[in-house]
């Protein structure tokens, strides 16, 4: 398939800039695969469609707050820096981008906070606005890390033309969020309050936990055309044993295995053991799943609705078959379905 097959015309209006009032209230739209029929339900209606025995995989990466606003010294310019990942704890060394980059240099020095609390000087050009950070910081590492906290902002993306609000700091995160290092939500679990998970966990439903910390790649549409020339950053995932044991009972009891977002299924399939059950693995994944594509682990899948061109509507392709795909995507269009990060969700069963 080739990238023009996942183009659509996505009203901007639908583009949604903030979360449903109750996180279990967004809507859901329900793909039956066998039946090849369309839905329309809450996503607390999740709970309907799973049985005791059945396992809905969790992402549970924890979002940092990683965006910066320092000024650079002497023009005193005002620089967005977005924390991408840490590259050396002792060092205080971090692989950012810069906004605006060009004025941004080796040598140059970034000023954070009132009274400068926080100095970080450019070590190194990685891309054209990528570069190495040295944050130049003394005291023991948990204050340093405090204060980035402290200064940073909820990395909502850039489609979000709004500013950042204090709720988007709960909102912007699942309540199952453990292990710190996602620049971006893994945002089919941010559907699940905390009282959905129980009536879940009363039924019997299992819910295993795997990390994937998802990086700004996720939102990096495809350029080109021939989809198999198209590269993945890589990502840290973490599949536990006992997680990895949990879905292979599921997997051996032909239960239903629903992985909830389109990270927890590059996770489950980046670990894939020669008889198709699911490997513990801690490590980096690169994986780009695009039709056509037999998938070894989950039967199932949550995932919100996806912008044109993305790897993750090319998953959703794969996942549930391409014309049933653009059918259910038209039709979200037309009864106003929400798109995005803060939108609304789908079940693929």
């Amino acid at each position: 398939m080739k990238l023009s097959h996942f183009n659509f015309d996505l009203p901007s209006e639908l583009l949604a800039d903030r979360p449903a009032e109750n996180r279990d209230e967004s809507r859901l739209m329900v793909l039956n695969r066998q039946t090849q029929t369309i839905e329309h339900k809450l996503f607390r209606d999740v709970v309907d469609y799973f049985d005791e025995g059945d396992v809905m995989i969790l992402n549970n990466t924890k979002v940092f707050p990683a965006r910066l606003y320092g000024n650079k010294e002497k023009t005193g310019a005002r620089i967005e820096v977005f924390l991408l990942r840490e590259l050396n704890e002792d060092q205080r060394l971090w692989d950012v981008l810069v906004d605006p980059a060009r004025k941004i240099r080796i040598g140059n020095k970034l000023y954070f906070g009132e009274d400068d609390a926080l100095v970080a000087e450019v070590i190194d050009n990685t891309t054209s606005r990528g570069r190495t950070l040295r944050f130049l910081f003394d005291g023991p590492y948990h204050e340093f890390r405090k204060i980035l906290n402290d200064l940073g902002e909820t990395p909502l993306p850039k489609y979000i033309k709004r500013d950042v609000e204090p709720e988007d700091m709960e909102r912007y995160q699942t309540i199952f969020a453990k292990n710190e290092g996602a620049v971006a939500a893994p945002t089919a679990g941010l559907h699940f309050s905390r009282h959905l998970l129980k009536r879940l966990e009363i039924k019997g439903v299992k819910l295993p936990e795997v990390t994937l910390h998802v990086g700004l790649g996720t939102f990096n549409p495809v350029e080109v055309e021939d989809l198999s020339k198209h590269k993945m950053d890589s990502e840290e995932i973490i599949i536990p044993e006992a997680s990895a044991a949990i879905v292979n009972e599921a997997i051996q009891t032909k239960r239903r295995v629903c992985a909830v977002g389109t990270t927890s299924m590059r996770t489950i399939e980046s670990s894939v053991s020669s008889s198709g059950t699911l490997n513990p693995y801690e490590g980096w994944t690169n994986k780009f799943i695009f039709p056509p594509y037999d998938f070894s682990i989950a039967n199932c899948m949550i995932t919100n609705f996806h912008t044109p061109k993305s790897t993750l509507l090319m998953m959703i392709s794969a996942f549930a078959g391409h014309d049933f795909m653009k059918e259910a995507y038209a039709e979200a269009i037309k009864e106003k379905y929400k798109f995005y990060s803060y939108g609304d969700a789908m079940l693929i069963i």
